[in-house]
Parts: structure tokens; C-alpha cells; sequence
């Protein structure tokens, strides 16, 4: 099959640093090679990959700086590239948002999109509304829920390389905290969490332009606290050995979170989660066996006194049985499968559950 992969450019693909959605299409495009797939992938030129590159824009846009005005200005014209090319696959993969609706539409493209980001905001209703004949992608059914009726043809939960870490079978002796520095992601939660069971905290964070206000003002101050380290920013490699050594990743977040690729990273190094019961978890976290889900922060201290009776070789299974990137493209195969058909792609999201498991 050739496959046309179209990913953001804010990052490389994958990210030097943070970047959830380009790592994604990184482990995808990758994953499709290895399954004898024939892919381009439409990023930036200093992205790397095994399948066909082909480069927009010299260097991911976050690293340009404020040299970068405009970033729409570049994703126009590699939907543009995307068009002319088009004839070249049997199928189109956007990880775009809407940017391509009105292209895809009238050059009746094999296309699809996955949208990574969350749903609740009204000014997506009447576009969706516009494009219902758009196929879309959800990453976890719970992602869906703001725009139900929208032309859903799947749900496939995103997956890792099993042999992106190594699982670490005894447990460590902090708590882990690895996202951006946000409202919604709620590391001040973390740390408190963390001074309630009187356990240190290790903090991997990004803070970015939109969120240093929100640093300065509210989150400093608690990084004083004798628990806290802050680590600051990490990229892939040093993943494994953060996220391997910690007794559990705290994820407690406040929105309602369309996926949490972290959770997943986790689990491959075999540590548990303790995670606030919004958005996605509940896909993702199996109760008392890959974690826990809680709902306030005493509920959160605790499934920290409970992390004993979690077996960290179970985390790393449950994670190879349904988190693998091996699984994450196959599941996107048949979708391409049913578009390339022109089959009726709506599911329920019943169906949708099984495939993604």
C-alpha cells in the first residue's frame, strides 16, 4: 500500500524534545515500513525515518523561534504539496486537524484524519457540521464525545515500539511527573501528592511560552519545597531511565485529557500510574493491575500506599498486548483498507473499543 503520511511542523518528527503528536506519527510511519508498506512522510526536513521524506520546511518550527511569524503560512503550502502529489498514493493520512478539509473535499482525496487534540471548544461544532463528510480518527472514544455525531471510521489508541525501553522490575523511590507545565496537566497536584506521602518527586517538564506566566505565578514557588527536583525538559533517550526508576508516574490531570501518550510510556518501563479518572483513562489504566484511578488527591495518597500489590512484569505485558506500535498500525491498515474501498467507515465506539484493544 503507499501511504502518505502529513505531519505537523511545529516539531520534527520525531521531536528533538516534547512533542506527543509528532512522536506518534514517527512510531507509525516507521512501524508501516517495517510491515512493507510504501510511505512518504510530509515533515520537516531535519526529521528522521525509514520511510520517504518529504521535506516542507528546513527545521522543526518550534526551533526557528521568532523567526516564525506565521506557522499556518507552512502548513498551507504542504497541504498544497500534498494535493499535487495525492495521485502518487493509495491513501492520505493528515495528523493536521482540519487545516486540509476543504482540499481533501474537492480533490476527493483517499484521505483521513486523526485528531489528536481535545474537542470541547464550541467553534469546532459548525465546522464539523460543514465537514461531515470528513473521515476521522479518534484517539480514545473518550476524545469523541464532544462532536459525537461527527463522521467517525475509528478509534485507535496509539502504541510504542516494544523495543523503545526496557521494563524496570523494582520499584524505584520517587514519584515522576513528565508533561508541560499547564493548567490542566496539574503538576502542582503532583507535588502535592508527593509532600503528603512525604516521598520525593521528580518533575520533567516543558514550559512553554503560553504556559511561563502560569509558572511564575503559581508553580516557582512549590518547586522550593526539599521533595521537588526539577529536571526540566527530556527527550526520548533519557525517558527510559526517568520513567523506569520511579515508583509511579502521577498523571493528575484536570481537562479531559484526549489520549496521554505518558501513561503508555510508562507502562512499557513497567511502572504504574496513578491518574485522575478524566478523558482517556479509563481506556487506557486497568485498575489495580497497570495502575490506579482517583479522583481527588487523598484518593491519590492513597493508591500511593497501595503500589505494592502492582506487578511491574504485568505493566510491561499489559503494555505489549495492547499498546504496541505494531498494533497501533495494523489497526490503521484496515481503516486505510475500508477508505481505499469506499466503504461506509462509521463504527460505534463498541467496535471502536475492540479494534483499538
Amino acid at each position: 500500500m503507499k501511504i502518505a503520511q502529513v505531519a505537523p511542523l511545529y516539531e520534527s518528527v520525531p521531536p528533538k524534545l516534547y512533542g506527543g503528536t509528532e512522536r506518534v506519527v514517527s512510531y507509525l510511519t516507521d512501524e508501516l515500513v517495517r510491515q512493507g508498506h510504501d510511505v512518504t512522510l510530509f515533515a520537516s526536513a531535519d526529521s528522521v525515518t525509514n520511510a520517504k521524506l518529504r521535506p516542507i520546511c528546513e527545521r522543526a518550527l518550534r526551533l526557528e523561534g521568532k523567526k516564525i511569524v506565521d506557522p499556518i503560512t507552512h502548513h498551507i503550502r504542504m497541504i498544497e504539496a500534498v494535493a499535487q502529489e495525492a495521485v502518487n498514493f493509495d491513501v492520505v493520512h493528515f495528523h493536521t486537524d482540519y487545516l486540509h478539509f476543504s482540499v481533501t473535499r474537492r480533490q476527493k482525496l483517499p484521505a483521513v484524519t486523526t485528531l489528536h487534540g481535545r474537542l470541547d471548544i464550541p467553534d469546532l461544532v459548525p465546522l464539523y457540521q460543514e465537514f461531515w463528510d470528513m473521515n476521522l480518527v479518534s484517539i480514545s472514544n473518550a476524545q469523541r464525545m464532544p462532536l459525537v455525531w461527527a463522521n467517525w471510521v475509528g478509534t485507535v489508541h496509539h502504541g510504542l515500539p516494544e523495543d523503545l525501553y526496557k521494563p524496570t522490575l523494582t520499584q524505584g523511590k520517587y514519584l515522576a511527573f513528565l508533561g508541560r507545565i499547564s493548567p490542566e496537566k496539574r503538576v502542582d497536584r503532583a507535588i502535592e501528592i508527593a509532600e503528603r506521602v512525604g516521598m520525593p518527586i521528580k518533575i520533567a517538564a516543558k514550559i512553554d511560552v503560553v504556559g511561563k506566566e502560569y509558572f511564575e505565578t503559581k508553580i516557582r514557588k512549590l518547586f522550593d519545597h526539599p521533595l521537588v527536583e526539577y529536571i526540566g525538559e527530556i527527550g526520548e533517550r533519557e525517558k527510559g531511565e526517568f520513567l523506569g526508576n520511579a515508583l509511579a508516574l502521577l498523571f493528575p490531570i484536570d481537562w479531559p485529557e484526549p489520549f496521554g501518550l505518558v501513561m503508555i510510556e510508562a507502562m512499557a518501563c513497567g511502572t504504574p500510574v496513578i491518574a485522575y479518572r478524566l478523558g482517556s483513562v479509563p481506556e487506557i489504566i486497568d485498575e489495580g493491575t497497570t495502575g490506579f484511578m482517583v479522583n481527588n488527591v487523598d484518593e491519590a495518597v492513597k493508591a500511593v500506599g497501595r503500589l505494592n500489590s502492582i506487578d511491574r512484569a504485568i505493566c510491561r505485558s499489559v503494555f505489549e498486548e495492547r499498546f504496541s506500535a505494531r498494533r497501533m498500525a495494523l489497526d490503521y491498515v484496515e481503516i486505510y483498507k475500508r477508505i481505499i474501498e469506499g466503504q461506509d467507515g462509521s463504527a460505534t465506539a463498541e467496535d471502536d473499543l475492540a479494534c483499538a484493544a
